[in-house]
């Protein structure tokens, strides 16, 4: 666990709370508080709406900052390229940093 960790959306993290460790996705990031999604599952039909636009129920937990010290980062499911491995296409100018 780090002091440094700054919570990014779509990071997994595991929270080493005192009431007991969560882990789960990144739903939400503000400079007051994050949110992390813990659970998800199927929302059921509703007999009010035609057109169903969220097809699943989210549970999130709120997390402020005096408490991202008890973030542990996992991993993160942005962008699967491995900047490392990497490498530009054929006749490009060469990728700088």
């Amino acid at each position: 666990m780090s002091n440094s960790y700054s919570p990014k959306v779509d990071d997994y993290v595991k929270w080493h709370s005192q009431t007991g460790p969560l882990e789960g996705w990144v739903y939400f990031v503000d400079d007051a508080y994050i949110t992390i999604e813990i659970g998800v599952k199927d929302k059921p039909p509703c007999q009010y709406t035609k057109n169903e636009k969220h097809k699943k129920i989210h549970c999130c937990i709120v997390c402020y900052p005096q408490f991202w010290h008890e973030l542990e980062y996992v991993k993160n499911r942005r962008d699967p390229i491995d900047i490392e491995d990497y490498k530009s296409q054929d006749g490009r100018y060469l990728d700088t940093q």
